[in-house]
């Protein structure tokens, strides 16, 4: 059996629904791993439940059904105290760095905390690792003694980075890190994270809507629609030969910054709503929006399981070993 750091095994989260009667289906059924070193890009359109799965992981909110282990330790029902002693080895960034940071505490004692909670350093050596911690995500020792509020939106994401890396983690789930900063600060907070995820060698679960940065960072990609993964593969792969549709769609949605490139392409654009997770599409819920859907796609739930390759798994009924159901066609 490979190693790996994080293995999710049939994740399920639904949330009820008050005086309604009625249950969110946020996550139904998501099967994901990640090795040591690997980072995971989880991306999908907002509500598929991305960032449920990234609090599920992390046990900031309870799972419905399903398993997560970390390492070789299931922690899906490990109470409060069981899962503190744990809690050193994963970390999150969030995706506001300004209310995910304490305004009452200075950038010092924000990094420092995690040092004291689980009692790794006290006194001098506090102070020594969190100057070291700063400099290695660009911030100056100056920075100790400010608070949030003081600083830009990029600055303040590289206090979360620091917060998050201190203990040296052996996980780190990144939810949407640079999807709150502009567009000029968004590169250099990337090329940081690459720069330490290389250095330090923490496993990552990287989660965004931006295809173009897991390009950049992952290794692999799971694709979400509708709280399951469609499509999951090495990233390469990937973006070279998309095999369900919705992963297409997504691609080619995407910006092309070569503009003949753009020109030629042929671009996808998908009607209709994304349907309720509370009351999603019996099928494969993708079939409402997909232009080659057929009678199977709207009765028969895909398996997500590698048709053509081992390492490719896809739910869809259109993918067959000699053929991949091409949406641009109908475009």
């Amino acid at each position: 059996m490979t190693e790996t750091v994080l293995e999710v095994d049939g994740l399920v989260k639904h949330y009820h629904v008050r005086g309604r009667g009625q249950v969110v289906r946020a996550v139904d059924g998501v099967s994901l791993s990640i090795g040591p070193g690997e980072v995971l890009g989880l991306v999908g359109e907002s509500g598929s439940g991305k960032s449920t799965i990234g609090k599920c992981v992390l046990r900031l909110t309870e799972p419905t059904a399903g398993s997560v282990r970390l390492g070789d330790r299931d922690i899906t029902h490990l109470s409060r105290r069981e899962l503190r002693p744990l809690r050193r080895d994963v970390h999150m960034v969030f995706q506001d760095p300004y209310s995910s940071l304490n305004p009452r505490f200075t950038v010092g004692q924000i990094v420092a905390e995690p040092l004291r909670r689980h009692g790794v350093a006290r006194g001098a050596q506090v102070t020594e690792r969190v100057r070291e911690m700063l400099e290695r995500v660009g911030l100056g020792a100056e920075m100790r003694t400010r608070r949030p509020h003081e600083l830009s939106g990029g600055q303040r994401q590289r206090v979360g980075l620091a917060r998050a890396l201190i203990l040296e983690p052996k996980l780190v789930v990144a939810d949407e890190p640079v999807s709150a900063l502009d567009v000029s600060v968004q590169a250099s907070v990337l090329n940081l994270v690459a720069d330490l995820q290389r250095d330090m060698g923490f496993s990552c679960l990287f989660i965004t809507h931006d295809l173009s940065v897991v390009e950049f960072l992952a290794d692999r990609i799971a694709v979400m629609y509708l709280g399951q993964i469609v499509e999951t593969g090495p990233t390469k792969k990937i973006f070279a030969e998309p095999q369900h549709p919705y992963t297409q769609a997504l691609l080619s949605a995407a910006p092309e910054p070569d503009p003949v490139r753009q020109r030629a392409r042929k671009r996808v654009v998908l009607t209709g709503e994304v349907p309720s997770p509370v009351d999603p599409p019996a099928g494969c819920r993708f079939h409402t929006r997909c232009p080659v859907a057929v009678d199977t796609c709207r009765t028969v739930e895909p398996a997500l399981t590698g048709v053509r390759e081992a390492d490719r798994p896809v739910a869809c009924h259109l993918v067959t070993s000699s053929e991949i159901p091409d949406i641009t066609e109908r475009d």
